[in-house]
């Protein structure tokens, strides 16, 4: 037996996850997405991830404002599907939307709840310095990222891993598990368990200002947060009056005052050990390695970089 189902997603995250349903036998009554906005300083309007693909395989795209109006209600009423599939969405489900009866909503999270609910579960792992993540696919409540789960699956998080590739990974597991977890609910064989909640933790929206460099944070902790905010929002230090956004590093043995450079390799010392740049971008320019920024602005070992604010 086929399953009916409504897809909400946005990002490139969502897309493998749309795939795998659309390949298989269920059905996908329509799916839902952001609406289109404006990109690049507000001269190019664009549609979501998700958007573009469900045009190229002809699924019908419904993308308003609010899912909490009277008419959005009734026309997913009207669907009737078995189930709504949600997937980094970008909108909280409206409890008048959850109390719709005979239909299950379930969220594909980017976490092992309970820990790191909320809405940047991938950056958070890495910048926690975790060992190890996972994708948890859990029936939606009112209570954020709080319903019981019914399928966990984890993967390591490896040393040289960072957003993107992590992001990646997790999707495809994702794209994979939610075939697993609709053969059970075909079946009438989910179980769905409740989470901890004194185990849980929140993975709070990404601040700009956490991006910018504390070189008075040990090295570790710096090179993870490189790792995790690379390409968006992306971390970044001033120099010469000019932000400096670091793509690549890190970190080395050696020690030195925090935010002074220690070496001629572009190394600037922490409160424990110091950061190696492999790769940045001067604010107006393109991306270049540390050899040719180097090559171009005279840096002197000794500069401290914490005295350009």
């Amino acid at each position: 037996m086929a399953l009916n189902i409504i897809f909400m997603g946005t990002p490139d995250f969502a897309v493998p996850i749309l795939k795998s349903i659309n390949e298989s036998n269920h059905n996908i009554l329509e799916v839902y997405t952001q609406p289109p906005q404006k990109k690049n300083r507000g001269q190019k309007i664009s549609s979501s991830p998700i958007h573009e693909y469900s045009n190229q395989i002809k699924l019908k795209v419904r993308y308003p404002n609010t899912l909490d109006s009277d008419k959005e209600l009734k026309h997913i009423s009207d669907l009737n599907p078995d189930i709504v599939v949600v997937v980094a969405y970008g909108k909280i489900l409206p409890p008048k939307l959850l109390n719709l009866k005979n239909i299950l909503f379930i969220n594909i999270h980017a976490s092992l709840l309970p820990k790191w609910r909320g809405a940047a579960p991938i950056h958070r792992s890495i910048m926690n310095l975790d060992k190890e993540t996972g994708i948890s696919i859990m029936k939606i409540i009112s209570k954020l990222d709080a319903g019981p789960v019914m399928l966990t699956e984890k993967i390591k998080i490896e040393k040289e891993t960072d957003y993107e590739d992590l992001s990646q990974k997790l999707s495809k597991l994702g794209s994979e598990m939610i075939l697993k977890s609709l053969d059970l609910l075909k079946n009438d064989k989910a179980k769905f368990i409740a989470q901890n909640e004194r185990n849980a933790t929140y993975a709070k929206k990404i601040n700009k200002k956490e991006a910018k460099i504390n070189w008075n944070e040990n090295a570790s902790s710096i090179v993870a947060k490189v790792k995790a905010l690379n390409p968006k929002p992306g971390t970044w230090f001033t120099l010469g009056g000019s932000r400096v956004k670091v793509i690549k590093a890190t970190e080395i043995n050696e020690t030195g005052k925090p935010g002074v450079i220690i070496n001629k390799n572009l190394t600037i010392a922490c409160s424990e050990n110091a950061v190696q740049i492999l790769e940045l971008q001067k604010e107006g320019k393109k991306k270049m390695t540390a050899g040719d920024f180097l090559a171009g602005n005279k840096l002197e070992v000794g500069t401290n970089i914490n005295s350009d604010v």
